[in-house]
């Protein structure tokens, strides 16, 4: 039963994780660019470089051993890692260019064998196509790769003695003789280039990684097989520098000579067996991974269904093999060592980068889900990724941008399919650890106004007769500002699954009207009552809702209603912004002018407020909509003292807006004139006084019926009440 549940090969640690990473590891770079690496920087900073690398990869073992721990592996390696923790998105963003770099890898490696297997010194070969030697080696490789993985790693334990007798060969020799240094010398070459090339020597782990799902145990074998093929490896890669320093110390040779080791060796042919044998290994190891990815990716839907068909009892994944197979050829003709190294490197570090942030970030937030049996300290992972940054951006800042941006493409592609996981990932966790932390810091600090911004309670009715509140409340917050869409129901629809689904209707309305926004709802006996409610008792720590939007009543029945809201409002300390009409298409700009009118006696600080408000908007139309700050003069007063003025404050509040100042000389009334001047406006901002102490609701009531009646014929009256306490002023004063 056990067999049926779980396809695949069933390795063991050592062949599924020991062998193919420790043979990636000691590969093309040892035999190749080791005495290259030497010759360039020398050997203090050969052996520095060493152990940057091999720290970086140690680090990403333990996260990586951490991550395995604590989840079922499957298929996929990293990229299935990396999905399980910042979703989808983010693991097809790196699970994609994950596959292809292990595919170019196949062609790195098997470029390093027809490098060694032409410059071998061995009859007939020198005069050989390199690139032709390349494809025939992949051509047999695929071959056996594809159609057993099993053989393939069973023949990697020849290959694992040939390379220990090469190693044996290599400290039994000493100095070479004959050899001289070269007449054309290349030039010598820093720190961060030759680790670019160096580095792909360390990432043989996620090769052994890469075989989560053919693996019996994955939880034991992958962090007991990953870090004893690091520790290994260090080890070697710390002998060979100091052994090949004492044989030859001429920098010209070591630079010019990619095969110094076999002529320093005891014996020459183990040490071309040993290349070769590695060389071929690294690409058997990177051609059985990169399919599996790609296998992965398909199952997860992000690839199409093709790439995830196996084949066998075993699950091969030949289709994806063949475009892997395709993909390496097609690198094995553009390029050499020296060029793939640093692409690979990039995208490497990018995945070990990743996969150390996960683990970090996992065991800093401590939630109840994480529980891996090999535990590692968040310090430890967040170092490794900061190493992995740093080195990216030390290396290329260029080619870090053109990897950071083709992963970023692929997420946004992702992102826009909308797909559903049907795993749950760190995101939420991650946003509730972010939120708790600025809520922490924000408690008992005062809002301050350079950061004002309002934070807005907008009551909306269902089913949704609101168009003209989203749509304010969509310009008010321009995608930047906190913005809560709420509406109160009766108590019997607040069944906590009913409750779910109107909340959904809002969140749904938002999404139509692009708006971000927040959804709440409430069940009172009647919704006056349960907007007084939410105006007392909605918000969290220092996010509470300081302006409060809703419709003006257009029934005179609700207006006593309404006027006590507004007298509680202010009582509270929240602003009131009450909207009558408006265009409810999604453009703010109807068919009047592209126009806000702002109405201030330049008293209170509603007028600053609503110039706040009327800023908001023009952000976030783009500029499209202009602002006219009004003002009515008093009888007998000069207007163009006033206009000066408004245009003083302007010029100081670095406001780009119209003056109008009405004379008032006239027999309007003031609401008259704001009617009149106002007529063509997209939006008139008008200031409303807060009720009297001891005014009745029914005064107030008629007090505002007279303003909303007189104002009808404006296409959108917006009404506002700055109660907050805040010094709007000073928003424009420094």
């Amino acid at each position: 039963m056990k067999k049926e549940l779980q396809k695949g090969y069933g390795f063991g640690t050592f062949q599924g994780v020991f062998t193919p990473s420790i043979l990636t590891i000691i590969g093309v770079v040892m035999y190749l660019r080791f005495g290259w690496m030497l010759g360039n920087v020398g050997l203090a900073t050969s052996l520095a470089i060493v152990t940057i690398g091999s720290a970086i990869t140690f680090l990403t073992g333990l996260s990586i051993s951490a991550l395995a721990t604590n989840m079922r592996m499957k298929g996929g390696g990293a990229y299935f890692m990396l999905s399980r923790s910042f979703g989808a998105e983010a693991g097809a963003a790196l699970g994609i260019p994950l596959a292809l770099s292990q595919a170019l890898g196949v062609s790195f490696y098997i470029a390093g064998f027809s490098e060694a297997f032409v410059n071998s010194g061995l009859p007939w070969t020198g005069s050989l196509d390199p690139r032709l030697v390349g494809t025939a080696t992949l051509v047999i490789l695929a071959a056996v790769a594809t159609v057993n993985a099993n053989i393939a790693l069973k023949s990697q334990y020849f290959i694992m003695g040939a390379i220990a007798f090469s190693l044996f060969s290599f400290f039994m020799g000493g100095p070479p003789a004959g050899v001289e240094s070269p007449s054309e010398i290349p030039p010598v070459l820093g720190f961060w280039p030759v680790f670019a090339v160096f580095f792909p020597a360390v990432t043989g782990i996620l090769s052994g990684l890469g075989m989560s799902g053919d693996l019996r145990t994955p939880t034991k074998s992958i962090p007991l097989g990953t870090i004893a093929a690091v520790l290994t490896g260090y080890a070697v890669y710390m002998a060979v520098p100091l052994f090949l320093h004492r044989c030859v110390q001429d920098s010209a040779i070591l630079r010019s000579d990619t095969m110094i080791l076999a002529k320093c060796a005891r014996w020459t042919f183990p040490i071309l067996v040993g290349v070769w044998a590695a060389t071929l290994s690294s690409a058997v190891g990177s051609f059985l991974c990169a399919p599996r990815v790609l296998q992965a990716l398909a199952r997860d839907r992000v690839l199409p269904r093709m790439f995830g068909r196996g084949w066998g009892e075993t699950d091969d994944p030949r289709f994806a093999a063949a475009v892997c197979f395709a993909f390496a050829a097609v690198g094995l003709w553009l390029g050499d060592i020296d060029v793939i190294a640093p692409v690979l490197t990039m995208f490497n570090l990018s995945t070990y980068a990743l996969l150390n942030l996960s683990a970090g970030l996992e065991s800093a937030m401590g939630n109840p889900s994480w529980r891996p049996t090999f535990r590692v300290k968040s310090v430890f992972s967040l170092t490794g990724f900061a190493m992995c940054t740093l080195a990216m951006f030390m290396i290329s800042p260029g080619w870090t941008f053109i990897a950071i941006g083709c992963e970023m493409f692929i997420f946004w592609i992702v992102k826009r399919r909308s797909m559903r996981a049907r795993w749950g990932d760190m995101r939420t966790g991650l946003l509730v650890s972010l939120a708790r932390f600025s809520m922490v810091r924000l408690e008992g600090r005062d809002r301050d106004y350079r950061n004002w911004r309002p934070d807005v309670l907008a009551f909306v009715e269902l089913p949704l007769k609101s168009a003209e509140v989203v749509a304010l409340g969509r310009a008010i917050s321009g995608d930047r500002g906190m913005i809560t869409l709420a509406s109160v129901v009766p108590e019997a629809a607040g069944k906590p699954e009913r409750e779910s689904e109107l909340a959904e209707i809002l969140r749904s309305a938002a999404r139509k009207a692009n708006l971000t926004a927040l959804a709440k709802i409430q069940a009172s006996q009647d919704s006056w009552t349960g907007m007084r409610e939410l105006v007392k008792t909605y918000g969290f720590g220092p996010f509470v809702p300081d302006t409060i939007l809703l419709g003006a009543p257009g029934k005179d029945d609700h207006l006593s209603s309404f006027s006590s809201l507004v007298s509680f409002i202010s009582a509270r300390r929240k602003n009131g912004i009450f909207v009558r009409g408006g265009d409810p298409d999604d453009s703010l700009v109807s068919a009047t002018l592209p126009r806000i009118d702002v109405w201030w006696r330049g008293k209170n600080a509603n007028g600053p407020f609503m110039l706040a408000l009327a800023r908001l908007m023009q952000q976030a139309e783009g500029g499209r909509l202009s602002i006219r700050l009004c003002q009515i003069a008093e009888r007998g007063t000069d207007t163009s003292d006033a206009k000066r003025q408004l245009d003083l404050f302007l010029a100081d509040a670095r406001v780009d807006a119209e003056t109008f100042v009405h004379s008032g000389s006239d027999s309007l009334t003031p609401v008259e004139a704001i009617v009149r001047a106002s007529s063509g406006a997209a939006y008139a901002f008008i200031g409303l006084r807060p009720p009297f102490e001891n005014e009745s609701p029914e005064d107030y009531a008629a007090y505002f019926r007279h303003m909303r009646d007189a104002t009808a014929s404006l296409p959108c009256a917006v009404f506002s009440l700055a109660a907050e306490g805040v010094d709007f002023k000073r928003i424009y004063s420094e």
